[in-house]
C-alpha cells in the first residue's frame, strides 16, 4: 500500500523541524511527520509520500528547493510548485491550489507515484486531497487540525472585525474547503471526541464519517526527566550542551534562575492568549513569589518584520511586561532549537518543580501537553478542546477557563505550593500518558480504517458518483495522444461520413495508452449534442469554447480548474465588451454563446469599411487591454476574444504537460485556420483533405501530414501515415513525398 499525505504549508524537512518559526509551523507538522515515520515503519506499507509546496526562497533553508529529499528508505518528502517560489503563509496560497493540484499530478504520473491511500492535512490540503481523489480515482481521508469557523467566532469575540478577519486569513474559501472535504472524504480524523462537535456549525456535518485516533508521542526524544537525574554520566554530549544553552539563555532574563518556572511554549497567535497568562502572573505577586514565568512563543529576530498578527501579539507581550514590571522574572528567548532544546525545556522544567501551561482560547489537541506530560511536569490547561479529553487521561493537572484569571491563579498556586501534590501529578502523567498516546496505536487503527474503507471505496466514487472515472484511468496510463477539431474535420459538414465508422470503431478500441481529444469553439453542451447525434465516443477531453475551457468527459463537474486559473492572468472581460460597445461592424453574440473567458462578436462589412473590422483596427479600440487578449477570426464573419493565454493550441500542450503525454507522442487535426495555433511546437499535424486555403502555410512543415482524404476519411489516413493507431510513431524526417 502507498500512502499520500498532502500538509501544503508547512516547512518539511528530513530533521531540525522549524516549529515556531512562524504561525503555520506548529504541532500539525510534527503530527504529520511523526505519522509519515510510524506507517514507513509497517509492512504493509510499501512507501509514504508527503507532498507540500516547493519553496526557494533566500530567506528559507536551501533543502525546501529540492524536489525530493529521503527521509528513510520508505518516507519521501516531494515537494511541488505553485504560486510562484517565496515562502508565503498559508492565507496567500488558497488562488493556487489548482495550480498545485496540476502540477501534482504531473509529477505522480512521471513519477509512476499512484498512491493506493491519499491523506489530506488542513484545510487546503483537504482540497487538493479532495480534487486528486476525484481525478485519480483513489480515496482519502482528511484531519483537519484546526477548523476556520470556531477560529472565526474566536477572532470576533476577541475584538477583530468580520471584514478584517475574512481578508487575512480567508475564511469564506476555507469554509467551502472544508464542506468538500466532509462530503467526499472516507473518513475525518479527529484527535478528540470533543473535537468531532466542533464540525457540527458545518452544513455537510451529517453527512461525514468520524474516526478518533489520539497522536501519538516520540518517547525517545521526550522522557522523564529524572533520567538525567539518576544517570547524569550517562547523558550525550549533545543533549548536556543543550540543556546547557537553554539554562544560560534563561539566566540571561532571571534574576533568580534556579526558582521554579511556569513554562509556556507555542506560537506567537490571537488564539494561544499569551496575554491572558502574562495578565494573570503579572497581577498575582505571590504568584511571582513562587516562581518566574518563561515564554518560548516561536522563533523571532526583529519584531517589525514579522507578519502582521505575530508582530502585534510579541508587541503586547513586551508593554505586559513593562506594565507589570516582571524584568528579572518573565524570560521570552528569542529563539530555540526544535530538534535538540526543547525536550531540554520541558526537562529542566520539570527539574526546577514547575508547571506547564497551555490556555489557548481554542485548542484543537494541544500536542506541547503530551510533550511535557511525558516529561514529568504538571499541567495547567484550557478546558476547550483537545486538553479536556487530555488530562483525564493522564491525571496530571487542572482544566481552566482560558480567561478566567483568578482560576488560572489558583490553579497554578495548588500545584506550586504542595511538593506531595506535584510529585503525583508527575508520575501519575509519565505513566497514563504512554498508555494512551503511542504512534503505534495510532498507525495500527489507522490501518485498519484504511483497509476497512479502501476495499468499499473508490475515489469521490462512493460518495459522489465520479464523472467518467474511465476517463482519469487512461489519462493516468496514456503515453500518446490524438486531439481533433470536430466540425469540418471529425464530423463532415457536407455530409460526406466516410471513414467515420471506421474511426468510431478504432477510437473505442484503442486501449487505455491512449488519449482521445477534441478541440472545439462549440460550447460543451453543444458538443455533447452532436456526438450524441452520431453516437461518437466520449472523448477523455474536451477543450471548448475556443480553447477557453478544459473538461474531462462531457460533465461539468470534469472542469479543469488549473487550466481555468492559468488562463484568468489580467483578463478584464468586462473591459472588452465596455471598449468594443459601439464598434463599427461588430455585434455581440446571444448571451448562451458567450463564455466567462470568451467574448464572441459577429463581423459585418454592411455599410462599414473593411478597414473597421480590421484586427489592427479592434486592437487600436481595445488599446491596451490588447496586450493580454487574443483575437480569433473564423470564416471572416465570426470574431471571438479570448485571454492572451488562453488557445486550442496552447489547451493541447497544457493536457500533455499536465499528464506527462509527450508532445512528440500527440497528434492534432484540423481543417481551418482556426486550427493553426494546434499545429506548432513538438506535436504531429494532419490536415484533412477538405482543408481551408489557411492551412497552406503548413505545407513546408516536417511534423505535418496533408491527407488527400476529407474529414473522419482523413484523420484515418494521418493516423496510418503516422503509425500512430499501432501503438509506436513514425520518426519525422525529411517532408514527406505525399503532401
Amino acid at each position: 500500500m502507498r500512502i499520500q499525505l498532502h500538509s501544503l504549508h508547512g516547512l518539511f524537512r528530513a530533521c531540525h523541524l522549524e516549529i515556531g518559526r512562524d504561525a503555520d509551523n506548529g504541532g500539525q507538522i510534527v503530527y504529520v511527520m511523526e505519522l509519515a515515520k510510524e506507517l514507513s515503519q509497517q509492512p504493509e506499507v510499501t512507501h509514504v509520500d508527503l507532498f507540500t509546496r516547493r519553496i526557494d526562497d533566500p530567506t528559507t533553508d536551501p533543502v525546501y528547493s529540492r524536489a525530493v529529499e529521503e527521509v528513510n528508505e520508505k518516507f519521501s518528502i516531494r515537494r511541488i510548485w505553485c504560486g510562484g517560489k517565496k515562502y508565503l503563509p498559508k492565507e496567500k496560497l488558497w488562488p493556487h491550489l489548482d495550480e498545485y493540484v496540476a502540477n501534482a499530478i504531473t509529477s505522480i504520473k512521471q513519477e509512476k507515484l499512484f498512491p493506493d491511500w491519499i491523506h489530506g492535512h488542513y484545510a487546503d490540503a483537504g482540497y487538493i486531497a479532495a480534487e486528486l481523489s476525484s481525478i485519480l480515482n483513489v480515496p482519502f481521508c482528511q484531519t483537519g487540525h484546526s477548523l476556520g469557523k470556531p477560529k472565526l467566532r474566536k477572532l470576533i469575540d476577541s475584538g477583530m472585525l468580520e471584514t478584517d478577519a475574512n481578508t487575512r486569513y480567508q475564511f469564506q474559501k476555507r469554509f467551502a474547503a472544508e464542506d468538500t472535504t466532509l462530503v467526499n472524504a472516507e473518513f475525518i480524523v479527529t484527535s478528540t471526541t470533543q473535537e468531532i462537535s466542533t464540525y457540527e456549525v458545518y452544513d455537510s456535518f451529517d453527512r461525514a464519517e468520524f474516526h478518533v485516533i489520539p497522536p501519538g508521542l516520540n518517547f525517545d526524544r521526550y522522557f522523564p526527566y529524572y533520567h538525567d537525574l539518576v544517570a547524569p554520566q550517562e547523558i550525550p554530549v549533545d543533549r548536556m550542551q543543550a540543556k546547557q544553552a537553554t539554562r544560560e539563555r534563561l539566566a540571561n532574563f532571571l534574576s533568580h534562575p534556579d526558582k521554579p518556572f511556569i513554562l509556556a511554549l507555542c506560537r506567537p497567535d490571537v488564539k494561544k492568549n499569551i496575554d491572558g497568562l502574562l495578565h494573570a502572573y503579572g497581577t498575582d505577586k505571590s504568584l511571582q513569589a513562587l516562581a518566574n514565568l518563561v515564554i518560548f512563543a516561536g522563533i523571532r529576530s526583529n519584531i517589525e518584520t514579522m507578519p502582521e498578527g505575530e508582530r502585534e501579539v510579541l508587541t503586547e507581550l513586551l508593554l505586559l511586561m513593562d506594565r507589570y514590571n516582571l524584568y528579572g522574572k518573565l524570560a521570552i528567548p528569542k529563539k530555540h532549537d526544535v530538534g535538540s532544546e526543547v525536550p531540554e525545556i520541558y526537562r529542566l522544567c520539570a527539574e526546577r518543580k514547575g508547571v506547564f501551561i497551555n490556555i489557548a482560547l481554542t485548542e484543537p489537541f494541544g500536542l506541547t501537553i503530551l510533550e511535557a506530560t511525558a516529561s514529568g511536569c504538571p499541567v495547567v490547561a484550557t478546558e476547550d478542546g483537545g486538553p479536556a479529553e487530555i488530562l483525564p487521561k493522564c491525571q496530571n493537572g487542572t482544566l481552566v477557563p482560558p480567561q478566567d484569571t483568578e482560576a488560572i491563579q489558583k490553579a497554578l498556586r495548588e500545584i506550586l505550593v504542595d511538593p506531595e501534590e506535584w510529585n503525583k501529578l508527575s508520575n501519575r502523567g509519565i505513566e497514563n500518558v504512554r498508555e494512551h498516546y503511542s504512534w503505534q496505536a495510532h498507525v495500527s487503527r489507522y490501518l485498519e480504517l484504511i483497509k476497512e474503507n479502501h476495499t468499499a471505496s473508490a475515489g469521490l466514487g462512493k460518495k459522489n458518483a465520479i464523472q467518467n472515472p474511465g476517463t482519469y484511468d487512461r489519462l493516468k496510463r496514456a503515453t500518446r495522444m490524438m486531439v481533433t477539431d470536430v466540425d469540418g474535420t471529425l464530423v463532415s459538414e457536407t455530409g460526406d461520413f466516410q471513414g467515420l465508422h471506421e474511426l468510431k470503431q478504432l477510437l473505442r478500441d484503442r486501449g487505455d495508452n491512449f488519449a482521445f481529444g477534441i478541440a472545439s469553439g462549440r460550447s460543451l453542451g453543444s458538443l455533447e449534442k452532436l456526438f450524441t447525434e452520431h453516437q461518437l465516443p466520449t472523448p477523455d477531453v474536451v477543450i471548448c469554447d475556443v480553447g477557453t475551457r478544459i473538461c474531462y468527459g462531457f460533465k461539468e463537474a470534469g472542469l479543469d480548474k488549473a487550466w481555468i486559473d492559468h488562463i484568468d492572468y489580467r483578463w478584464k472581460r468586462e473591459a472588452v465588451v465596455q471598449a468594443l460597445a459601439h464598434h463599427p461592424g461588430l455585434t455581440l453574440q446571444e448571451s448562451h454563446l458567450q463564455s466567462r473567458h470568451k467574448v464572441s462578436y459577429y463581423i459585418s462589412t454592411d455599410g462599414v469599411p473593411e478597414e473597421s473590422v480590421s484586427e489592427s483596427s479592434i486592437r487600436s479600440a481595445l488599446g491596451r487591454i490588447a496586450h493580454h487578449a487574443s483575437l480569433i477570426v473564423t470564416h471572416g464573419i465570426y470574431l471571438d476574444i479570448l485571454p492572451k493565454r488562453a488557445s486550442k493550441g496552447r489547451a493541447v500542450r497544457f493536457i500533455g504537460n499536465k499528464w506527462n503525454i509527450p508532445l512528440k507522442e500527440t497528434i492534432v487535426f484540423g481543417d481551418a485556420g482556426n486550427d493553426l495555433d494546434m499545429f506548432t511546437g513538438a506535436t504531429r499535424g494532419v490536415v484533412v483533405g477538405n482543408h481551408s486555403p489557411a492551412m497552406e502555410v503548413l505545407r513546408k512543415q516536417k511534423r505535418v501530414y496533408f491527407s488527400g482524404q476529407p474529414s473522419a476519411a482523413g484523420i484515418l489516413d494521418g493516423l496510418q501515415h503516422f503509425q500512430f493507431s499501432q501503438g509506436r510513431s513514425k520518426t519525422i524526417g525529411a517532408p514527406d513525398t505525399a503532401r
